[in-house]
């Protein structure tokens, strides 16, 4: 069995989805292992992981818009508003969706369906760099 890791720097472009499939498959394909598991693990407490349709980007505002009504930037309503006003709507978000994701390796390739795609969800409103840990097991 071998195991490799490696993190990649995801740079958003504020809030909404941005897609790091590339990154991600260009490093799988480079490790040798043709069997395996593959965990992507985003190191934020304001963003978060999704696989997601990658050919409509209409998903992906819809998505956006879904979550600015479930978790609405609302003066007085949350406690903690430490860095602004869309601090603790970027942590629900963040708790209702996944920081983790676990994608099969088959024949030395991410076994994606044909319109998925891995996507940072950026909650805050600014720019950010985002950490992704990878870790890869497999044969």
């Amino acid at each position: 069995m071998r195991q490799a890791s490696h993190r990649i720097v995801v740079e958003s472009g504020g809030r909404g989805l941005t897609e790091f499939t590339g990154a991600v498959a260009g490093w799988v394909a480079g490790q040798g292992v043709a069997t395996g598991l593959l965990t992507v693990f985003c190191r934020h407490t304001s963003a978060s992981l999704l696989i997601q349709e990658n050919a409509d980007p209409d998903v992906q505002r819809d998505l956006e818009a879904f979550f600015q009504q479930i978790a609405p930037e609302q003066p007085g309503r949350y406690r903690h508003d430490a860095e602004g006003p869309d601090d603790m709507p970027a942590h629900i978000r963040a708790a209702l969706t996944q920081v983790q994701l676990s994608i099969p390796v088959e024949a030395g390739r991410l076994a994606l369906g044909t319109w998925q795609g891995l996507y940072l969800f950026e909650h805050r409103r600014r720019p950010h760099r985002r950490e992704l840990a990878l870790h890869l097991i497999g044969e």
